[in-house]
């Protein structure tokens, strides 16, 4: 990676992004001939035609929406060795959730195909690099506070493959495709164990902190509240903020709504200003990123095949009218139709937000907080 041009490297990788945002509607036909060629070869997919299902009216009408709950028999199923009940292709590693509301992890398998999609989540850092020609920032390093990607390990039939959390994951393949080294490496934070207490943060956060202290940091990524933490950490273990040793150019931050909005403020101040770009990723895949200054991202047309149930029935989600609202339903090379229990709201287009879970409170949380922060919908 480090012999390649890196202007060229990232407009290779970028280009196919940027044109299925001219044009969603014809990447995202293509995105579903290529899923429905890969549920064909799935007892799911054999079971509701994708072979004859070539239309998107004819997928609609073939396969249904369905949640995790419907998909945990088949992915239990994989587990048991039952590999192509939902599967074109062998597990290669599983992502879990953090928690649900229930308290227990989901439990999502990752192919070969899927794997390599996760290296979208470097889009908004490499977007920024590209449009602003800051190339400087391959000089220094990632500061890695990312979950563990490797926690243990679940068997498939007769044999064990790893699980871990996909913020981790994300950050380990992004790091082996894209000149940004992570420090500390996944491995090291991989090797103090998938713990969630205070303390098994605070050794995390020291690693983080002592692999770090000499580096250049230029970028920070993960999780916007664990960001905060670390910040907060640093100031009560060794007496100074993050802004008082590193000055990095830009964070990407994901896993929960109001990055730009609600978070800004304790990021500026620990921190100090810098750029921040939006990722709305998930276990499940990376589904957009933020583009540019505008604060909203911007859908993987090239990747996912995107639909949302509206209060006036199930459309494309570059259908959807600015101000319009409703839930994802994304299919991936793992779910086809999967209604994944985020609520979107369209904006300007191509620009959407995940104001939340979709609960009856939502709608209400979020324009409250936008009037917090005087923000009022803007992008």
């Amino acid at each position: 990676m480090q012999n390649q041009d890196p202007k060229a490297m990232l407009h290779a990788m970028l280009q196919p992004w940027h044109d299925s945002i001219a044009d969603p509607a014809s990447a995202q036909k293509a995105v579903l001939q290529r899923l429905l060629r890969d549920y064909a070869k799935t007892g799911y997919g054999q079971k509701h035609n994708a072979e004859s299902a070539q239309t998107i009216e004819a997928y609609r009408g073939a396969f249904p929406i369905a949640t995790y709950e419907d998909f945990k028999p088949m992915i239990e199923g994989v587990m048991a060795g039952e590999v192509d009940v939902l599967l074109p292709e062998e597990p290669v590693g599983w992502a879990i959730t953090r928690g649900t509301t229930a308290g227990e992890s989901k439990f999502i398998p990752m192919t070969p195909t899927d794997l390599q999609m996760r290296v979208s989540a470097g889009r908004a850092m490499m977007n920024y690099v590209l449009t602003n020609e800051r190339f400087d920032l391959f000089n220094g390093v990632n500061l890695n506070l990312n979950f563990p990607s490797n926690v243990g390990v679940v068997r498939v039939g007769d044999r064990e493959v790893e699980y871990g959390y996909s913020s981790g994951i994300y950050t380990k393949f992004v790091s082996q495709r894209t000149p940004i080294r992570s420090v500390p490496s996944q491995e090291e934070i991989d090797a103090l164990g998938g713990g969630k207490t205070q303390r098994d943060w605070d050794a995390r956060f020291e690693l983080a902190y002592q692999k770090c202290k000499a580096e250049n940091v230029t970028l920070v990524g993960g999780v916007a509240p664990t960001i905060v933490l670390f910040g907060r950490y640093t100031k009560r273990k060794h007496g100074f903020y993050p802004k008082d040793v590193w000055k990095p150019q830009i964070m990407t931050l994901g896993s929960v709504p109001g990055i730009n909005t609600t978070y800004k403020a304790s990021l500026t101040a620990l921190y100090s200003p810098v750029v921040i770009r939006e990722i709305y990723g998930t276990t499940e895949g990376m589904f957009g990123q933020q583009r540019d200054e505008k604060r909203a991202w911007v859908p993987n047309y090239d990747l996912f095949f995107f639909e949302v149930s509206t209060r006036s029935g199930i459309k494309m989600l570059h259908e959807m009218s600015p101000g319009e609202m409703g839930s994802l339903v994304v299919s991936t090379p793992i779910l086809p139709r999967y209604r994944i229990g985020d609520l979107i709201l369209a904006l300007e287009p191509p620009y959407f937000r995940c104001i939340g879970r979709e609960r009856w409170w939502t709608p209400l949380r979020y324009w409250w907080n936008e009037f917090k922060t005087f923000n009022l919908g803007r992008l």
